[in-house]
């Protein structure tokens, strides 16, 4: 899941390329480099990185989609918005309910996988792990009460220390590569290619954070294009050559795939490479926990005065007039999550698919939005046509996941429909 960046006060058309550069790899390099490149090399074995390649390229339209929408229609709802203006509120708020309901089972899973690259070092067991993970829930919900946020200077140390580490993981285990750790190259058969492409979504997401963000570019029009260009290969670069590395040392499988890049760097550097790794880990998914908490609280109040979700999501703290009320329905989830994670009701690989499913469904919302909005630009009608296309017919291979989305909008035409005859 990508880091949401937040917009800092007070900047007006201060952001050029550079920085629109960084806030982009910000925005989409996050906990998935963490934890998708062990999970689809396991799923799919070496040609995993036959899918790497192929998200690589099918990324670029996406993201032009999403970075000329954000120019165009700079606004803080994000894709939602882009979707209510070209489709109306019904299907603007259906995007909003998906990203909202994508979080109670996404942070969890953020929570677990930072607390795993710490319990790989200590030996720890099942229940510290997810002790942990509780913790790290328990500590981001209590700073979105009192309304502390990630500081865009916590953000920039974040992206910083990941793009080291990722370089540093990927020198560090050049020694130990090995062309036998190639074979068989597809253990499970073309279907498992297909399906891990569809898994490695989750580490392609937010480029629509940019909506955050585009009112400050330098010459928008432009730049945005160019920013999503240089930093779309900037990251398909990073996540190839880490997934490439995961396969050439087999550094995934049965209970070590959820921390592959620690176990990755710990082949040269040892037990000092772990704690870099974990303690990176940890801070990318608090900080990413952060955003997409503070984030889904507010989107529950919005919900909540468009009177589309309860009433007491609406509720907001009397002293620091917080969305207390999205909160507590976090909460309630996270416990779910976490009880389901622990007692092995459903595993780490699966639950992963269902929030994956509801930002594949948002993105698909997007480049609707994209083939209407878009219309006048060849780049912007190509782009969001392609990118459609793409994510359309990847859809069907998330499997049972792919129903998610379609049962919530379901719920939501069914609460619409009582609530409003």
């Amino acid at each position: 899941m990508g880091n949401l960046s937040t917009q800092a006060p007070g900047l007006t058309k201060t952001l050029r390329l550079p920085q629109i550069v960084a806030l982009y790899i910000g925005a989409v390099i996050g906990s998935g480099v963490l934890l998708i490149p062990g999970l689809a090399a396991e799923k799919a074995g070496p040609a995993s990185i036959l899918a790497w390649l192929v998200m690589s390229i099918l990324v670029l339209p996406m993201a032009i989609t999403m970075g000329l929408l954000s120019a165009r229609y700079p606004s803080s709802g994000g894709v939602s918005t882009f979707v209510r203006t070209a489709y109306g509120d019904r299907f603007g708020n259906m995007v909003g309910w998906f990203f909202l309901l994508s979080v109670p089972i996404g942070a969890p899973i953020l929570s677990v996988t930072g607390a795993n690259y710490i319990a790989i070092l200590l030996n720890w067991s099942e229940s510290q792990v997810y002790a942990a993970a509780a913790l790290v829930l328990l500590a981001v919900l209590v700073m979105n009460v009192v309304g502390l946020h990630v500081a865009a200077r916590v953000q920039t140390i974040v992206v910083s220390l990941i793009i080291t580490i990722l370089i540093l993981a990927v020198v560090a285990s050049v020694p130990h590569a090995s062309v036998n750790h190639f074979t068989p190259f597809m253990p499970n058969g073309w279907l498992s290619v297909v399906q891990a492409a569809g898994l490695m979504f989750w580490c392609f997401i937010g480029w629509e954070a940019v909506t955050h963000l585009s009112e400050e570019f330098v010459d928008p029009a432009k730049n945005a294009i160019r920013g999503v260009l240089w930093s779309a290969g900037i990251v398909a670069l990073l996540y190839f050559a880490v997934a490439f590395m995961t396969v050439a040392t087999h550094s995934y499988g049965i209970g070590i795939s959820a921390a592959s890049l620690s176990v990755m760097v710990q082949l040269s550097l040892g037990p000092i490479g772990g704690w870099i790794v974990a303690v990176t880990a940890l801070f990318i998914c608090i900080a990413t926990a952060n955003a997409y908490i503070g984030a889904a609280s507010r989107i529950a109040y919005s919900l909540a005065q468009e009177k589309i979700a309860p009433r007491w999501f609406g509720t907001l703290h009397a002293k620091y007039q917080t969305p207390t009320g999205g909160l507590l329905f976090l909460s309630l989830c996270f416990v779910v999550v976490l009880g389901v994670l622990y007692f092995d009701l459903m595993d780490l690989s699966r639950l992963i698919e269902l929030p994956n499913a509801t930002f594949f469904a948002t993105y698909i919302g997007g480049c609707l939005a994209g083939v209407r909005l878009l219309r006048h630009s060849r780049v912007g009608r190509f782009a969001s046509w392609t990118s459609l296309v793409c994510t359309v017919g990847l859809y069907p291979f998330l499997g049972w996941s792919a129903l998610y989305p379609l049962v919530i909008a379901l719920v939501l035409f069914i609460w619409q429909k009582r609530h409003h005859a």
